[in-house]
C-alpha cells in the first residue's frame, strides 16, 4: 500500500477563511492578465462569483486586494495592490514552508525516515 501526503491550507480572521490556494491563484491570473474577468474566465468562474468573492475577502481582511481600473478606451481592468503583493509573498512563504515540514513529518511517522 502506497500512502501519499495531502492537505490543505488556509488562514482564517474571525472563524472565517480570508485567503488560501484559491484566492492565491485568481490574485496570480489577475497579475499576469490584467483583468479579474479573464482571470475568473480561465478558472471556469464566473465574473460575479469572482468579484464577491473579492469583495467578501476585502471585508474580512479589512484592505483592498485589487485596484479596479474603469473601462475607457483600452476598456477596464484590475490590478493587485501592494497589501495583496505582500499577503501573496507570505501565503506562498508560509505555503513553501509547511509543505517542507508536514513532508519531513510524514517520511518520519509514516515511512520511518
Amino acid at each position: 500500500m502506497i500512502l501519499k501526503l495531502r492537505y490543505k491550507l488556509w488562514v482564517e480572521k474571525d472563524g472565517e477563511k480570508v485567503f488560501g490556494d484559491g484566492p492565491l491563484d485568481i490574485l496570480h491570473r489577475v497579475e499576469r492578465a490584467g483583468s479579474l474577468r479573464q482571470a475568473a474566465a480561465e478558472i471556469n468562474m464566473s465574473y460575479s462569483q469572482a468579484w464577491n468573492l473579492m469583495k467578501d475577502l476585502e471585508k474580512r481582511l479589512g484592505f483592498n486586494l485589487l485596484k479596479r481600473k474603469v473601462g475607457g478606451k483600452k476598456g477596464g481592468g484590475s490590478e493587485i495592490t501592494e497589501e495583496a503583493r505582500e499577503l501573496m509573498m507570505k501565503f506562498k512563504m508560509f505555503r513553501k514552508r509547511a509543505d517542507q515540514n508536514l513532508y519531513s513529518l510524514y517520511k518520519k511517522i509514516f515511512q520511518g525516515e
